[in-house]
C-alpha cells in the first residue's frame, strides 16, 4: 500500500525539517517547500493526499496558495499552521476551505491525529468500494446494512447469523479486500479509531469470531499475513 503523500510548505527551514522528519517517522512521504511560490510548483509537479501550509510566508502566503490549489482541486485536504490566533484569520482559513487549523506551538502528536482523521474521511469518501452494501463470500451472502450473514449452499440447511456492529464492519472490509491483503493498520484506524496494542488484540478476537461464522464453507479461510494484516481467501469450487 502506498504511503500517504503530504505537501508541507513552511518558511522556517529548521521547523520544517523537524516536522518532515517526524511525519516520515510515521510513514508519510513528505515534500517540503519553504515559500508559497515553491509550494505551488511542488504541488503542480507531484501528487499529494494532503497539504499543510504555514499562513505567513514570503512570495506567497498560505491563504493565497490554498486559493490557487482550490481552483484546481476542490477536494484536496488542507491544514493551516499559524502563530496567529486572531479569529479573522481562522475564519479566513475555513472560508477558503481548510479542513483544519492548528496554532503554533502545537503538540506533534495532536497534528498526527488530525492528519489521520482528515485522511480517513477523505479516503473513505473517495473509495467507490465503500458504497457496496451486499457481498457474496463463497457459499455465504452478507447484507452489511442489516448485518446478516446467510449460509446457503443451495440445499435446505440455510443458516442465518446477525453480526454485531464491529463484526459486520470487519467482515465488510475483508469482503472489499477479498483475496487481497487487508492491512491491519487500516482496519484498526477505520473501525477502532486507532492502531495500538490493545485495539490490535481486540481485532484478533473479532477475526476468530468471523472464522467461526465462516467455517461451514471449507473453501473460505482467513489467514494471518505476519507483520502486515489478514487475507480473506475464497477459493473457487474447481480449485477446491
Amino acid at each position: 500500500m502506498t504511503n500517504n503523500r503530504i505537501l508541507l510548505v513552511e518558511d522556517d527551514q529548521n521547523f520544517g525539517d523537524v516536522l518532515r522528519s517526524y511525519l516520515e517517522m510515521h510513514e508519510y512521504e513528505v515534500t517540503l517547500a519553504t515559500d508559497g511560490a515553491q509550494g505551488l510548483e511542488s504541488y503542480k509537479q507531484g501528487e499529494f493526499d494532503l497539504c499543510i501550509f504555514d499562513v505567513m510566508m514570503p512570495k506567497k502566503d498560505g491563504f493565497t496558495l490554498a486559493r490557487e490549489i482550490r481552483e484546481q482541486d476542490q477536494e484536496m485536504p488542507i491544514i493551516f499552521l499559524t502563530a496567529k490566533t486572531m479569529k479573522n484569520d481562522v475564519l479566513e482559513g475555513f472560508k477558503i476551505g481548510a479542513d483544519d487549523y492548528i496554532t503554533k506551538p502545537f503538540n506533534s502528536e495532536e497534528l498526527l491525529y488530525r492528519i489521520q482523521a482528515i485522511l480517513k474521511r477523505s479516503q473513505a469518501k473517495a473509495d467507490p468500494r465503500e458504497e457496496i452494501k451486499e457481498f457474496s463470500i463463497g457459499k455465504y451472502h452478507f447484507n452489511y446494512p442489516l448485518r446478516i450473514l446467510t449460509y446457503n449452499p443451495g440445499e435446505d440447511d440455510e443458516e442465518e447469523n446477525k453480526l454485531s456492529p464491529k463484526e459486520a464492519q470487519l467482515l465488510r472490509m475483508f469482503a472489499i479486500y477479498m483475496n487481497d491483503i487487508l492491512p491491519r493498520s487500516e482496519a484498526l484506524n477505520k473501525i477502532w479509531g486507532e492502531d495500538n496494542y490493545f485495539t490490535a488484540r481486540s481485532m484478533d478476537v473479532f477475526v476468530t469470531k468471523l472464522r467461526k461464522y465462516l467455517k461451514r464453507d471449507e473453501n473460505i479461510e482467513i489467514v494471518n499475513i505476519h507483520g502486515n494484516g489478514f487475507q480473506l481467501l475464497v477459493k473457487a469450487e474447481e480449485e477446491a
